[in-house]
């Protein structure tokens, strides 16, 4: 297949934050509708999502999780009975028109829909019109009322507690996806996570894995005021249920693309095969792509004290790992384990020969990227304890203080102090800026630039600091651009590719 052209890469908004901004009359509309509206639309909505219940509880009965059932007569009433119900149910929670393009592909000629953007628990109205399956956590079944109805649509259910969940669930949606169309369809976002539809993210390859056409689906909200996107910072999910029950109206559409037909290449590369469906929707969609995944939300998110200024740097060392299956999630003592080792060699410096045999890993191109990352003085060489303090503030953004503690582990003498030299570097890479000034931070201490700092007299001073990062290291509170920390990594390429 002719891999689609690229639509514009990019975008200032970050995803997963969403802000809404409303007017004077606005306030006025909602306040309003709140004491009117809003009541009767949540007591409906209710109602019909209870009246629901009792139908896919008695369609549930009997079936197997391993095995799909032919749909009986009754069966297939209570679908249809199902379908209006929640259609009803939408209605009533003020989405009267549902604008549908194209037409769905049969089950036998396409098992699987990949619908983005995903960016709110609404995104299930096309899922309730159509019954198919989805992929989701199995806490999902344990939902008063709603876990019944997700088990009805026969889910893929992911084991979080399992830590070969992943092989599994892309097993399972393998099995059903070539099962010539005996299962229903299985409806995957593959974006993983909610956003707030400024671009698309990353897609996952789960859905792509099998190589067998898929059909894209994509879906807008063409709505004044976005009350509907549900994101890790922004309007909590009762915040968003009762800002969109109090507008007039609300308005959806669900597009279906033509199918997809992977190309002996993409059916052998599954990431290329994400990569292009990607492209393709972004296009119709007239939206960025933007290079962020599910697991570097956090990493944009960062926020306090000590947050991310710039993290570009960062991000691409966060692709990196995943590149080499270090992904980000590491536990606490294996980032323990990696920092005793690296505090045993002090300056030892390391070529990517030592460097691969610390991490245990063979010597590819990606691992080279990651290495000269790293190295600073043009001999090829690396302090490794940048590498692990890097890697710390990718693994854990949201916890800069266990990441601080381990790099003074690292660093620290027997006094227990860290020098104003290594604690520049230090904040360099956990900030992701290219130099800092620490006058400010010496003047606050009332020490002496040759004197040394330890944790607990810096922790104590960034507790009393909530913008510790500009009141004591000089910083803007915006972005820097250009070269990011320690890491060579300038205007989105390192310096020795």
């Amino acid at each position: 297949m002719k891999t689609p052209s690229s639509p514009r890469a990019g975008t200032d908004r970050n995803p997963f934050l969403h802000e809404p901004k409303f007017s004077t009359t606005d306030k006025i509309k909602i306040g309003f509708m709140s004491v009117t509206v809003f009541p009767v639309r949540l007591l409906l909505v209710s109602f019909f999502m209870l009246l629901a219940w009792p139908f896919a509880f008695t369609a549930s009965l009997g079936r197997s999780e391993l095995v799909p059932d032919p749909q009986s007569w009754w069966r297939r009433i209570i679908d249809l009975c199902l379908r209006v119900i929640m259609r009803t149910m939408w209605f009533c929670g003020g989405f009267h028109w549902i604008k549908v393009k194209g037409e769905r592909a049969p089950p036998s000629e396409v098992p699987i829909l990949t619908v983005a953007p995903h960016s709110s628990y609404f995104d299930a109205i096309p899922v309730t019109m159509t019954m198919c399956s989805i992929v989701t956590k199995l806490e999902s079944r344990s939902i008063p009322v709603w876990g019944t109805l997700i088990s009805y649509i026969r889910p893929v259910l992911v084991f979080r507690s399992d830590q070969h969940s992943r092989r599994k669930t892309v097993e399972e949606i393998k099995r059903r996806a070539q099962s010539g169309g005996k299962w229903p369809q299985i409806m995957i976002f593959p974006e993983g996570t909610c956003t707030n539809r400024s671009g698309l993210i990353l897609f996952k390859a789960g859905a792509f894995i099998p190589g067998l056409p898929v059909q894209p689906v994509v879906l807008r909200y063409p709505n004044k005021l976005d009350t509907v996107s549900w994101t890790w910072r922004g309007p909590g999910a009762f915040k968003i249920l009762w800002l969109t029950l109090c507008q007039p109206h609300n308005s959806i559409e669900i597009e279906y693309l033509p199918i997809y037909h992977p190309s002996e290449e993409e059916r052998k590369n599954p990431a290329l095969f994400a990569s292009n469906v990607r492209k393709l929707m972004a296009e119709v969609l007239e939206i960025p792509l933007t290079d962020l995944s599910f697991d570097d939300r956090h990493i944009v998110l960062s926020h306090g004290p000590l947050r991310i200024h710039d993290c570009t740097g960062l991000l691409h060392f966060n692709q990196l790992l995943g590149r080499l299956g270090l992904k980000s999630g590491s536990r606490g003592d294996s980032l323990q384990e990696e920092a005793r080792r690296a505090a045993k060699l002090q300056e030892d410096r390391l070529g990517l020969q030592d460097f691969a045999q610390f991490l245990s890993l063979p010597v590819t191109d990606t691992l080279r990227q990651v290495h000269n990352l790293f190295h600073q003085d043009g001999d090829g060489k690396i302090d490794v304890r940048h590498y692990v303090t890097a890697l710390s503030t990718v693994h854990r953004p949201h916890k800069p203080m266990d990441t601080l503690k381990l790099a003074f582990q690292m660093y620290e003498d027997d006094s227990g102090g860290v020098t104003g030299d290594d604690l520049a570097v230090i904040f360099e890479i956990m900030l992701g800026v290219k130099e800092v000034e620490l006058s400010p931070l010496f003047f606050e201490l009332e020490a002496q630039h040759t004197a040394k700092i330890t944790y607990d007299e810096l922790q104590r001073l960034i507790e009393t600091r909530p913008h510790f990062s500009v009141d004591c290291l000089g910083f803007q509170d915006h972005p820097r651009r250009g070269c990011i920390g320690r890491l060579n990594y300038c205007n989105g390429h390192n310096k020795d590719d």
